[in-house]
């Protein structure tokens, strides 16, 4: 059986060429950027126009560069081609020659199926050393030489209409992280504030900075776009996931599934987004409305009654309909195609700063939080076995895949694996990215029970909890 698992999966991927030695950023020593392929023929990225992540904005800006993918991917010349190829939707993953990543962590990757010109995901993946502001209060011991102490950071961003903000994120991102907890290093055990409540705020501090600096550079370096990110950061025991959008973090530990993020969406967000709505009406500009009807109301039902919800309800309740009900809703569709002003179908991410409602002045900006939601998760409260794991990815994968299927998929491969072999991590980072792609046919790529796979870019991330040399 573990033959033919691992032939199955090596028959499915692509294999890359020959990989370039890693390159290094002098100004960026812990944030490699994106390997880039920039043809001089290649078209600017187009906005995106469909999907959970989706925006319209009147304008878009060109790019800096046509194809940039995570300098870990190792990538040749030919396998970045490859790996912008709609039509073939390689898998690309970390060769299994040079550095594996930390903790073995294992990555895959592929293209959509048109949706973008370019594949707007990036990710991150690093170690990384925080020097502290002062001498460490208490025995901590860190893997860094003298003061200070060290991180592991994973980091999913998915990019909509174009790339920009998800490259910039992947780059800089963990910088802005470790700057924040360089504040741990003044945290003394007899405030009553926790050290974990330190790293949160460390965390959160760090995504508003982040999204501050694309502000300021949006024009000056073309941050064109917006993205969600997902980020895992190991520090003293703890795993803490912070998420700023649709992508998504389970556990798999034992079988169990251990839900670590939620999804920000106009559905889920809604009363946040009324009540913003409501307390500023200048910010919907006289277009829209911020109170929510089950369907787009018409000029003829003008004095008729009408079932509605408002910034303070979880239900529903009648109201005789007025003239200002006829404007938009702010929040409008159900499901995937719910969107924020007929826009964007995510509400909380880095960028957007230039986003208006499609012709239209009116800033959509105001409405999308960059904050992230934080969850921890202690390591050292559980004894973990190699087959416990955190599965990050973004939309791609969880349109058409359940966290129930991907248990399934995280038991299937690992128990064809060897427990102490770490490419297990890769192989099923590599399943879940093709059973979520699925198989080309006659009408577009399909999965076992002939659904739809998914169309949009797909990257994952697979983490192991447990295992000898996994965390210290």
């Amino acid at each position: 059986m573990l033959n033919r698992v691992r032939s199955a999966v090596a028959h499915l991927v692509s294999s890359g060429g020959a990989p370039p030695p890693r390159p290094k950023s002098p100004d960026l020593p812990n944030a490699p950027s994106p390997q880039t392929a920039a043809p001089p023929e290649a078209p600017r990225s187009p906005p995106a126009t469909a999907g959970s992540g989706s925006a319209a904005p009147a304008k878009t800006v060109e790019a800096r560069a046509s194809f940039s993918r995570p300098t870990f991917l190792q990538l040749s010349p030919g396998g970045l081609r490859r790996a912008d190829d709609h039509a073939g939707r390689a898998v690309q993953s970390p060769p299994d020659t040079g550095r594996r990543l930390p903790w073995s962590t294992g990555y895959a990757e592929v293209i959509n199926a048109g949706k973008s010109r370019h594949n707007e995901d990036q990710a991150c993946c690093e170690v990384v050393y925080v020097e502290g502001r002062r001498s460490v209060s208490g025995a901590l011991r860190e893997p860094s030489q003298g003061q200070g102490l060290c991180f592991y950071y994973w980091g999913l961003f998915d990019g909509h209409a174009g790339g920009g903000a998800a490259e910039m994120a992947a780059r800089l991102l963990h910088r802005h992280i470790r700057e924040q907890l360089k504040d741990l290093s003044c945290w003394s055990s007899q405030k009553e504030v926790t050290h974990e409540s330190l790293v949160v705020g460390a965390i959160e501090n760090a995504f508003q900075f982040m999204d501050e600096q694309m502000a300021r550079e949006r024009r000056g370096h073309q941050v064109e776009g917006g993205c969600c990110a997902l980020v895992v950061v190991y520090l003293l025991g703890k795993v803490y996931v912070a998420n700023a959008g649709d992508s998504r973090a389970i556990i798999v530990r034992n079988g169990e599934i251990i839900p670590m993020s939620r999804e920000f969406t106009p559905e889920t967000e809604r009363q946040r987004l009324q009540l913003l709505g409501f307390l500023k009406p200048e910010l919907l500009g006289g277009e829209f409305t911020h109170l929510e009807f089950p369907r787009r109301i018409q000029p003829k039902e003008l004095g008729q009654r009408m079932l509605y919800r408002d910034q303070n309800m979880t239900g529903w309740a009648y109201k005789k309909i007025e003239l200002e009900d006829l404007r938009f809703p702010l929040v409008c569709g159900e499901g995937k195609k719910a969107r924020v002003m007929a826009t964007i179908g995510v509400t909380r991410g880095l960028g957007d700063h230039n986003l208006k409602v499609c012709s239209s002045t009116l800033p959509i900006k105001p409405f999308l939080s960059c904050f992230p939601e934080v969850r921890v998760y202690d390591l050292t409260q559980y004894e973990h076995c190699p087959d416990d794991v955190l599965v990050l990815g973004t939309d791609g994968l969880w349109d058409v895949t359940s966290d129930c299927e991907v248990a399934a998929t995280v038991d299937r491969v690992l128990s064809a694996y060897e427990p102490n072999d770490p490419s297990r991590y890769k192989a099923l980072a590599q399943a879940l990215v093709l059973g979520a792609r699925g198989t080309p046919r006659d009408r577009g790529w399909r999965l076992p029970n002939n659904k739809l796979g998914s169309g949009d870019d797909i990257s994952v991330f697979v983490i192991p909890l447990g295992g000898p040399g996994s965390y210290s």
